[in-house]
């Protein structure tokens, strides 16, 4: 299988699997972190949420990063991003230790959701400087099979952190100190991951020399320009900018999805806390198994189908299929849902990465990057503050599933559209 094929040679380059493992240990522990803020904000015994404080939390934990995402993509494109794989998990872990600190003297929730947000800022720092990376890890025709393997594995070791978290906070209980146990667990095996990248050469990973780019300060001065500048460069290139418009459709439809599922678990198919928790790790599960199928099935597909028909055709199918299985308002629709927006969601994010990487200059990947953080965060915050003003208390709307499945399908037409016909050979094709 040329699948198989590839992957095995992936993953003989030395530094690729030490990338690879770096983003591997610190997904984990991301997963666990997750774990622990959902618990703390939405299932935690003494808390009542509503769909506007479910809102609250996602604009706390990640619109801020958003307005600070561009500064990321400046020290991306000019500093080792080597030295960003070391020295930010170090950084983390003693803002997970001291969110651990903050949670066990009970202080006020915006003091938790304050060094949260810090956390979150410094990973997503991370994860951009690990996507920027790989191509200089990755031959270029293998590409793809990096993106569907890399973030997706990472992805699935989320969601594996994630199952961890639920057996750690079993074992910690449910209350303050075990979300504080939970955090510190989280903290420790993030400051592993700076072990890994350290064994790599401190200039393996770019960014490439630039010798007209602006130094770091004035850079700093003028982030806006910059960040312009990497907008129009890629808004030069249709195929970036319908990629990064396909991804930020997926993440509103799915934020909607999301903020829909945590409230009917929570009030809708039962009232009871643990039960409600215990339930919705099933969805959390089939959407872990979807994010591993997309990682088998995108590079064979995009073989036949180029990543630009891809992306339509997953997200039509998403869409479909979401209203289908979701439509009763049953348990076993939305796990099923579940499993299906992980595929459709994974899919769309290997060939958006694909793209961006294949055709915006290495100059430019930071600050690009940097705005699909920007979109990647800002549309789950815009779902979530629409999804509080149209969800009823437990959740159970029939118009939010309808507006997130007809807008999949509509912005596969869209995208569909904008990008026409692309001429771009195959990877078979381009080998006759």
């Amino acid at each position: 299988m040329p699948f198989v094929s590839d992957l095995r040679a992936v993953l003989r380059g030395r530094d690729f699997r030490r990338l690879f493992a770096t983003r591997l240990v610190s997904q984990f522990s991301d997963g666990v972190f997750q774990f622990a803020v959902a618990g703390y904000a939405f299932f935690t015994p003494e808390k009542q949420t509503s769909a506007a404080e479910a809102a609250v939390a996602f604009a706390v934990l990640l619109l801020p990063y958003s307005i600070l995402g561009p500064f990321a993509g400046v020290f991306i494109d000019r500093w080792s991003r080597r030295q960003i794989l070391v020295i930010a998990p170090v950084v983390r872990g003693a803002l997970l230790v001291a969110a651990a600190l903050l949670v066990a003297l009970n202080a006020p929730d915006w003091c938790f959701y304050a060094a949260a947000l810090a956390v979150l800022g410094v990973n997503r720092f991370f994860l951009s400087a690990l996507s920027a990376s790989l191509p200089h890890v990755v031959e270029g025709e293998r590409l793809l099979l990096a993106n569907a393997v890399t973030p997706t594995s990472g992805t699935v070791a989320t969601f594996v952190g994630a199952g961890a978290g639920y057996l750690l906070r079993l074992a910690f209980g449910p209350e303050h100190a075990g979300t504080a146990g939970l955090l510190v667990v989280s903290g420790v095996v993030f400051g592993l991951s700076a072990l890994i990248a350290s064994t790599m050469q401190r200039d393996l990973l770019g960014p490439s020399f630039d010798p007209n780019r602006p130094q770091t300060r004035q850079a700093v001065r003028h982030v806006l320009t910059g960040l312009v500048d990497g907008a129009r460069h890629m808004l030069h290139k249709r195929a970036p900018a319908a990629a990064l418009g396909s991804m930020a459709a997926h993440r509103f439809m799915y934020g909607l999805v999301i903020v829909m599922t945590v409230m009917l678990y929570r009030f809708y198919f039962t009232s009871n806390v643990e039960a409600g928790l215990n339930e919705i790790t099933g969805v959390l599960a089939t959407s872990g198994v979807g994010f591993f199928v997309a990682a088998l099935i995108t590079p064979w597909a995009t073989e036949r189908f180029r990543p630009e028909a891809w992306i339509p055709i997953m997200l039509a199918t998403g869409g479909v299929l979401l209203l289908a299985l979701c439509l009763p308002f049953q348990q076993i629709g939305f796990l099923a849902a579940g499993f299906v927006l992980g595929v459709t969601g994974q899919s769309v994010k290997i060939c958006a990465d694909t793209i961006v990487q294949r055709d915006v200059e290495d100059a430019y990947l930071g600050r690009v990057f940097s705005i699909y953080d920007m979109l990647f965060n800002g549309m789950l915050v815009l779902a979530a503050v629409a999804a509080a003003s149209l969800l009823p208390a437990n959740g159970k709307s029939y118009p939010v599933l309808l507006i997130a499945s007809i807008g999949y399908v509509v912005s596969a037409v869209v995208y569909r559209l904008v990008v026409g016909v692309t001429t771009r050979p195959t990877p078979q094709e381009a080998t006759r």
